[in-house]
């Protein structure tokens, strides 16, 4: 499965769905998004085998997307439902700050039975993690797994798109792989650890006040309201965005529990009308829309304080149910069944390096 094969499915609702395995990470990388220790929260498998076991060949996600954390701290797991989600034909993709490489001895016999269990492997790459595991190490176990994995991938995380270090990077990996392994850029986020390194990025445009708001009135649907997200005690939300899901539980955005089963989620999701709003036109329009007041604190902020008014949720119901709510829904679902790899990633991740994604992609797909 390669790493395009992903990007474009990524903005198509529950095509997909991420299991944070753990909170717990052997390495103490100073950016960690999501703040993860060996001392870090870790459940039972039970929930997270419970949903896999719902997935049926007619009901099932796509992808299903294993993170922490380090996932591969839980080796078995991953392997056990990687191969439970094959036989409902849904893929697997684990992404690893590959830990595992600083032994200099090879991948460990649990770590290869996973990779060997999953159709993508992600190797997180940025100057935090090289202080931890040396570029060198990560690079000779990416060329072990390619043996293992039939799709590999860099997941490489800079400060913005003129960081040195990507430049730098991007380009040693390219020579390397002979521009045969992709790579996905990011920028760094005020969120986990990292929030005490760097400040939240200013607002292109300041928050509308009236008729003369300009570009901020206007749609920026959320493609992050598409694939549900596991958290680490089994709590299901409709929200990718880990971090902020650690801090705060909006009644819109809880789905449930894992044990509930695929179909019932699905079903869930598509029912929330504040979530479907979400991915349609964005939080900020739907606060202006269905709710008494403005928006305020960016996107996420006000998307965490929609169900705090009951009544937002009642009127975007309502407007779902006429011609207009219908349309705006059929639009958005248009846009992201177009299927474009670059489009999710050149606006949350890095426009400059986004065809990066597609490295390897004409090789995939002859093989």
């Amino acid at each position: 499965m390669h790493l395009a094969e992903i990007a474009a499915l990524r903005a198509i609702p529950a095509a997909g769905i991420q299991l944070a395995l753990t909170q717990r990470c052997p390495l103490s990388c100073a950016h960690c998004s999501t703040d993860s220790s060996m001392g870090g929260a870790q459940f039972p498998g039970g929930p997270f085998r419970r949903l896999v076991e719902s997935f049926t060949r007619d009901d099932h996600p796509e992808i299903m997307l294993m993170s922490g954390g380090e996932p591969l701290l839980r080796a078995g797991l991953v392997t056990e439902l990687a191969g439970q989600a094959r036989q409902a034909g849904t893929r697997s993709y684990v992404l690893s700050g590959m830990y595992f490489a600083r032994s200099g001895r090879g991948l460990p016999g649990p770590i290869r039975r996973a990779l060997g269990s999953v159709d993508h492997l992600a190797a997180s790459l940025d100057a935090h993690h090289e202080r931890e595991v040396a570029r060198a190490e990560v690079y000779r176990a990416v060329h072990a797994a390619l043996d293992l994995v039939p799709g590999v991938s860099f997941q490489v995380t800079g400060l913005d798109d003129d960081d040195p270090y990507l430049a730098e990077t991007v380009a040693d990996i390219r020579r390397e792989f002979a521009d045969r392994v992709p790579v996905l850029v990011t920028h760094l986020q005020p969120t986990g650890r990292a929030r005490a390194r760097i400040r939240p990025p200013a607002p292109a445009t300041a928050p509308a006040t009236g008729p003369a708001a300009g570009p901020a009135a206007g749609p920026a649907p959320c493609d992050f309201a598409t694939w549900p997200l596991v958290g680490y005690d089994g709590t299901v939300y409709g929200c990718a965005r880990q971090s902020l899901l650690d801090r705060h539980r909006p009644a819109h955005l809880v789905l449930g529990q894992a044990t509930d089963g695929w179909p019932a989620l699905r079903a869930r999701r598509e029912a929330r009308a504040l979530l479907r709003m979400v991915r349609a036109i964005g939080p900020e329009l739907t606060q202006r829309r269905f709710g008494s007041g403005e928006p305020a604190g960016g996107p996420c902020a006000t998307c965490m304080s929609l169900s705090e008014e009951p009544a937002t949720a009642a009127r975007a119901q309502q407007y779902l149910d006429g011609a207009a709510g219908r349309a705006v829904e059929r639009m958005a679902r248009a846009l992201a069944e177009d299927r474009d790899p670059y489009r999710f990633v050149a606006r949350w991740g890095s426009a400059r390096y986004s065809r990066l994604v597609a490295l390897g992609w004409e090789d995939a797909c002859a093989g």
